[in-house]
């Protein structure tokens, strides 16, 4: 059931003003303060709404899964703008309002609204992870285990060139939702996935081939379920991660953190790369013990989050 918190008096990080934002959210599991909680964030096109017949990470928390709704309480806080409780007066007309720090603060003073002063873990994937990233630095003792899954904590160049088409497409399309999505599905998944998939095959009906056929189906389906407003303003987010912003240097950040750091990453992700994940765990060695680095081995890209489950299970098992 999806419940809701007042925010009032909100100061973003550039200082736009808001008297008040509501921040919906999900509980599931065991009731809020019977056990240990653990806090799951949505990525870009997600919600709060993260197990169950509809849930987006159903594969992974549920009666029986890794994350187990009957020893844990799972609870998930909508992205305010991402239109999921279909009011529109909760969209943001200014898409460039929040960036990622601004989201994990709004996300601490639910928990304050909650009366939630620590949490068993929390997990995110892609955007959704690197929103954890900030909460961790805005928060550094409430986070008993952090798990930020094909994430980081800052947006790379790389990253930051691929939401600009994204945004230039987003702009300037007659359907904007529908084109950006055939876009990012290209960096989502990668070659070897496609050839796996489709094999170059063929399909007469449609006279076309799978591969497009597919593209244009997820094309269509996000359009039938997101709105335009939100897209921009998830983008902008997920384009503006940066925990040293205004703090100083990374190992000054990330090393006041008092959370276990449990950094996962996909082998062939190239929206947030290996590489870049075990830079980071590299240098946090310096400074932090408690961290350790598991990478999926996966042939789909940044997707593999959504569909190795057996994989990120075995990575996690020890942590649930």
């Amino acid at each position: 059931m999806l419940q809701k918190v007042l925010i009032s008096n909100f100061k973003t990080v550039n200082s736009y003003h808001f008297d008040s934002i509501d921040l919906s959210y999900e509980v599931y599991g065991r009731p809020l303060y019977d056990a240990p909680i653990v806090l799951v964030n949505h990525a870009l096109t997600g919600n709060s709404t993260v197990c169950g017949d509809n849930g987006w990470w159903k594969g992974l928390i549920g009666d029986g899964k890794c994350i187990d709704t009957s020893k844990y309480t799972i609870l998930s806080f909508n992205i305010p703008g991402n239109g999921y409780d279909k009011n529109p007066s909760n969209l943001i007309d200014n898409y460039k309002v929040f960036n990622a720090r601004d989201i994990a603060s709004i996300f601490a003073k639910g928990l304050e609204q909650l009366q939630i002063n620590r949490l068993y873990a929390v997990i995110g994937g892609s955007v959704g992870g690197g929103i954890a990233w900030e909460l961790a630095a805005l928060r550094p003792r409430l986070i008993e285990r952090l798990i930020p899954v094909a994430a980081d904590w800052k947006s790379t160049d790389w990253l930051k060139a691929n939401c600009l088409v994204q945004e230039q497409i987003l702009l300037h399309s007659n359907n904007p939702v529908h084109d950006a999505r055939l876009h990012a599905m290209l960096i989502y998944r990668t070659p070897e996935s496609f050839k796996l998939k489709f094999n170059r095959s063929y399909n007469d009906e449609k006279e076309m081939y799978n591969v497009e056929s597919w593209i244009l189906h997820h094309g269509k389906k996000l359009d039938e379920r997101f709105v335009l407003s939100a897209y921009k303003e998830l983008n902008h987010v997920l384009a503006n991660i940066d925990i040293t912003a205004g703090r100083g240097e990374f190992l000054d950040v990330a090393g006041m953190i008092e959370s276990d750091i449990h950094i996962i990453s996909i082998d062939s992700d190239m929206f947030f790369t290996e590489e870049e994940d075990r830079i980071t765990f590299q240098e946090l060695q310096k400074v932090k013990k408690n961290i350790t680095h598991g990478v999926i081995q996966s042939a789909h890209g940044h997707d593999a989050f959504l569909i190795e489950f057996e994989q990120l299970e075995k990575l996690l098992k020890d942590i649930f």
